[in-house]
Order: structure tokens, then C-alpha cells, then sequence
């Protein structure tokens, strides 16, 4: 069977326009009339879509219509539907169960109340640095910030904005995530080279977030009684941490959470047999939105790169460099713009990661800072799209809309800003 070529057209901004499209339906329209819950978010990647399909040119509508499925079912976006199925089960049975209470009741208890921000942020940054992956840790610890923001009276958003951020920390140092993986093979460097560089500009950011947090603490109040821990009901979330924390896969981690939830439901006479079904149907039914907007804007997004539009973004942010500065500036506006455009940061990396490769060579700038560089700029972008994975994930299991999270988002913002200072100000000077 003859593989299947892509002809991008070359019609530039046109082959973008989908993705401006959606940009003017879902934020253009929620600030002015704003609200950021007018236009939902499935509604505006129908549209874009729809329009998407309708500019794809020099194909007959049924063949345009194949484009859009290749997208929405990669097997990238088949995965993070996995993920989101069994995180809806998982997080339903473990409310239903107490599981989620019992583990908010234990870390009110160990931790004082001015500390329960920056630990927070602390348990997703060591989460992630040992799983590798935002996704994991935002589906380990959202819940339970959610219920930490409910028992003292905080902003849901704010909280779950905390675990968020810190989840980026992991993603964009740990050795085993796919971004780092990915960011030192396009450029031809050691993962610990990449590290050592990478460290001296983050490290800064997640410090400056901490203590932060630390003095946004000083205004929590914990509750005056809380309730004797039920420590049977903890157990599905410890085990689920504690697998997370030793860098199981998140897939299985979720299933050992279902296999136990059950079994405590069942043994603490929560639920029967077919409860526990019930339940889990109750969480992935709770999950329908976030996997139909996962798949459109897998869909839309290769509209976008089979017209051209990835390939437009690669000469247009290039063709003006004339500096080593200029050089990273435009790695740097390389990766975040194809990180805007296909919602994925390690996707954003594979694409751009060559042609960085390229200009690092031809303009002199150190393999290990571009390798940084662009890692640290599509975290940056993923934190701060509502329709990336891990907005999405975490939106879903609060029940609260993405674009509610994006203005709590310190460390992805500071993070982004000191990359961007470590730019213009040549630092680390050994690799600048």
C-alpha cells in the first residue's frame, strides 16, 4: 500500500486562518461580551473546523474531509483519550468512595495552612520531575487540590492553577520526559548537558514561585475541626501517588486507582459490584466535552499543517535573522507558535527541532541552550493554552472552565519570562 503525500498549498496566512477563526470564536467573542462560558469551546472548534474543511484547496470535499480524521485519531489524541476516560472513572469512584476527602482531611492535618500552596507546588514539581509528564501529575494531585480549595474556603482555580504549574517543572527537567528526550535528539546534545543549562534558567522561576506562595499562604486559614482521617479510604490515592512518584505509567497507575477504589467501596459497603460500574460510567459520561474538543482540535490542527500553514510559520519566523540573539529569539517564536498551532508541546518540538538544529549551526549558537530553549518555550505555551491536554485534564476533573485557571499560572509565566531574560541578557554566559 502506497503511503499517503501531503501537498501543503503555500497559501500562508489562509492555511492558518482555522486557527484565527477559532481564536476570534472563543476568546474574541468571551471578552467582549465577557464571559468566557458563552461560547463553549466544542462549539468554536466545530466552526473552525468547518471552516478549516471549507479553504482546504485543490481537493474534492470527500477527500478534504479525510484530512480532519487523521488528525483527531493519532494515536497522540487516541492516548490522551485513554487518559481522560480512566481519570474521569477514577476521580468519580474516588469521590464516591470518600477517597478524595479522607486524602484532603490527612493533608490539611500534616501540613499547616499557610503551607498548603507551596506544598502543593512542591509535590507536582517532584511528581513530575519522576514521572516525566505534566499529564500524570495533573491527573494525580488536581483532585486533591480541588478539595483543599473547598475545605478552606480558596479559589478552586487558584489551587488547581498551583498543580498545574508545578507540573510543568518536571515536564520541561525531568530525564525521562518526552520533551527533554525529544529537545536534546533534534539538537544533538547530552540529556545532562541539556540539564545543567536548563536548571540555571528555570530554577530561578520555580524559586521566585515558591516563595510566592509562601506569602500568598500567609492569608489561609485552616478550618477550626476537621474530621479523623479515614485512613482505608487514603489508600487508593496513595498508592496512586506513590506509583506516580516512581514513574509508572499513568495508564496503569489510573487502573491500579479503579482496581482499589473498587475494592474499598466495596469492603466500606459504599457501593456493590454494579455501583462501582455505575460509577465509573457516571465519570467517563462526565468526560464526553473534554474528549470531543481533544479530537477536534486534533482534527483542526492537521488542517492547519496539511495546508501549509506549519510550513509557513517555519519560513516566516526565520527569513530575518541576523544575530546569535536573533538565532534563539526565533527558536524561541518557532516552537511557541507551532506549539499554538498543534496543542502539543512535544509534537511543537519534533517540528520545530530540526530547523532550530539549523539555525543554532549556521548562526553559532550552543546545541545545549537551543535544546533548552526549546523545551523551555513550548512548556511555556502548553501552560498557557486553554485547549492543550493539561488545561483541559485539569479543568475537567475540577469542573471549572480552562480559561479560569490561565490567570493563576505563575510558574509557567515566570518560567517564560526568565527564559526570555536568559535570552536577551545571554545567560548562562558559559553557553551563550
Amino acid at each position: 500500500m502506497q503511503k499517503e503525500q501531503y501537498v501543503p498549498t503555500g497559501k500562508g496566512l489562509i492555511a492558518l486562518s482555522p486557527l484565527m477563526v477559532f481564536l476570534m470564536m472563543y476568546v474574541g467573542l468571551s471578552i467582549f461580551v465577557g464571559d468566557f462560558y458563552t461560547v463553549p469551546l466544542s462549539v468554536a472548534f466545530v466552526l473552525s473546523s468547518v471552516w478549516g474543511v471549507a479553504t482546504t484547496a485543490r481537493l474534492p470535499l470527500s477527500e478534504r474531509l479525510k484530512v480532519f480524521p487523521r488528525g483527531a485519531a493519532n494515536s497522540d489524541v487516541i492516548y490522551m483519550v485513554w487518559i481522560f476516560i480512566l481519570a474521569g472513572a477514577f476521580a468519580m469512584l474516588a469521590q464516591k468512595v470518600g477517597a478524595t476527602e479522607a486524602t484532603v482531611n490527612l493533608t490539611l492535618s500534616v501540613l499547616p495552612a499557610g503551607y498548603l500552596m507551596p506544598g502543593l507546588f512542591l509535590a507536582a514539581c517532584f511528581i513530575s520531575m519522576a514521572v516525566g509528564t505534566s499529564v500524570g501529575t495533573v491527573v494525580a494531585l488536581t483532585p486533591v487540590a480541588m478539595g483543599i480549595a473547598g475545605e478552606i474556603g480558596g479559589s478552586i482555580p487558584m489551587f488547581v492553577a498551583v498543580v498545574v504549574g508545578g507540573s510543568f517543572f518536571g515536564d520541561n527537567l525531568s530525564f525521562i520526559s518526552d520533551t527533554t528526550i525529544t529537545a536534546t535528539r533534534t539538537q544533538g546534545c547530552k540529556l545532562s548537558d541539556k540539564f545543567k543549562v536548563n536548571s540555571q534558567i528555570v530554577m530561578p522561576a520555580a524559586a521566585i514561585a515558591f516563595a510566592l506562595y509562601i506569602f500568598m499562604g500567609v492569608h489561609i486559614h485552616a478550618p477550626q475541626q476537621l474530621p479523623e482521617v479515614d485512613w482505608i479510604k487514603v489508600v487508593p490515592y496513595l498508592v496512586v501517588l506513590i506509583t506516580a512518584v516512581v514513574g509508572v505509567n499513568v495508564m496503569v497507575v489510573l487502573v491500579l486507582g479503579l482496581v482499589l477504589s473498587g475494592v474499598v467501596g466495596v469492603f466500606t459497603g459504599t457501593y456493590d459490584l454494579f455501583g462501582w460500574f455505575a460509577a465509573m460510567g457516571e465519570g467517563i459520561t462526565g468526560m464526553g466535552e473534554l474528549i470531543i474538543i481533544t479530537m477536534m482540535a486534533g482534527g483542526l490542527m492537521e488542517i492547519i499543517r496539511y495546508n501549509g500553514g506549519i510550513d509557513y510559520i517555519l519560513h516566516a519566523l526565520t527569513r530575518h535573522i541576523r544575530s546569535k540573539r536573533g538565532a534563539e529569539l526565533s527558536i524561541a517564536a518557532l516552537v511557541s507558535v507551532i506549539n499554538l498551532c498543534t496543542a502539543n508541546n512535544t509534537v511543537a518540538i519534533i517540528t520545530a527541532g530540526p530547523l532550530a538544529h539549523d539555525i543554532a549551526g549556521r548562526y553559532g549558537v550552543d546545541k545545549r541552550k537551543s535544546a533548552s530553549i526549546l523545551d523551555t518555550f513550548s512548556c511555556f505555551t502548553q501552560g498557557l493554552i486553554p485547549y492543550g491536554a493539561q488545561l483541559l485534564m485539569a479543568a475537567g476533573l475540577a469542573s471549572i472552565n480552562p480559561i479560569d485557571i490561565i490567570p493563576y499560572l505563575y510558574y509557567p509565566f515566570i518560567m517564560g519570562a526568565c527564559a526570555l531574560l536568559s535570552i536577551l541578557f545571554r545567560y548562562p554566559r558559559k553557553y551563550s
